[in-house]
């Protein structure tokens, strides 16, 4: 039986069962990944298309959550995609694409053009440009911020926690010329608060890893997709994060 949490103010209807959301970063080779952040372009093609063959189709947080709110969820699942890494535009878009899907790109606007510089290990990966980021806007992707320059926000003080979460809105806004509702924890910690100053900040969600007793709308989790996940993995991925998962309250 599943569990009620307290979310803070109230944000909406009562409690429901938790969107389910998948967690991508990087789509192209996945031969040197020690991170298992990466899926090739045909694994992604692969799970989209389980996906929609039960019935499913992959949608933006901010579209899913909109969805949720009317009462017209069902069927539909989140789809992230963190960091910004080049390869999007070039291999996961097509993806996407072709299966009639939508997705959230989380980016980091204080690292345009440069590259995964916080992974110690494995091969340095080019990050979208503004033209990149401006490129998947234009294709209907949903633009949201990782943070300025993927810090630890359980870690940063007031001011640098503020220029993170309220300067990289900022930035992205005026990058896109468009609001930026959604936000995504880098490295997928969190505290209360992060989660404090990323709503004071304006977003009207944010994505997690596992929040815990955090879960909220400023706070959702969601589960991995690596390239490991065949057809069978996923779906019982996705059985598991609607057992385990605590239920959390619907948009204004």
């Amino acid at each position: 039986m599943s569990v009620s949490v307290d979310t803070g103010p109230r944000l909406g209807p009562r409690p429901g069962p938790v969107p389910w959301v998948a967690m991508y970063h990087s789509v192209g080779d996945c031969s040197d990944d020690p991170y298992r952040i990466t899926v090739t372009p045909e694994r992604l093609g692969e799970q989209l298309g389980r996906l929609r063959r039960r019935g499913l189709r992959g949608v933006s947080v901010a579209d899913l959550l909109a969805a949720r709110a009317r009462g017209e969820g069902r069927g539909l699942v989140g789809l992230t995609f963190d960091d910004g890494y080049a390869d999007f535009v070039d291999h996961a878009l097509p993806v996407l694409r072709r299966h009639d899907c939508g997705a959230t790109l989380f980016v980091l606007p204080g690292r345009l053009g440069g590259d995964n510089a916080w992974d110690p290990l494995g091969p340095r990966k080019p990050l979208l440009t503004a033209d990149g980021i401006r490129y998947a806007a234009e294709a209907g992707v949903e633009i949201g911020s990782h943070g300025l320059t993927h810090v630890d926000l359980t870690q940063a003080d007031d001011d640098l926690l503020r220029t993170e979460t309220a300067g990289s809105r900022a930035r992205l806004a005026e990058l896109t010329g468009a609001p930026v509702d959604g936000f995504c924890y880098p490295y997928g910690t969190v505290d209360a608060r992060a989660v404090e100053a990323v709503r004071a900040a304006g977003y009207s969600y944010a994505c997690a890893i596992a929040p815990g007793p955090l879960t909220s709308l400023h706070a959702l989790p969601r589960v991995h997709v690596g390239q490991n996940d065949t057809a069978v993995r996923l779906y019982l991925k996705q059985r598991l994060h609607r057992l385990r998962r605590r239920p959390v309250a619907g948009p204004r």
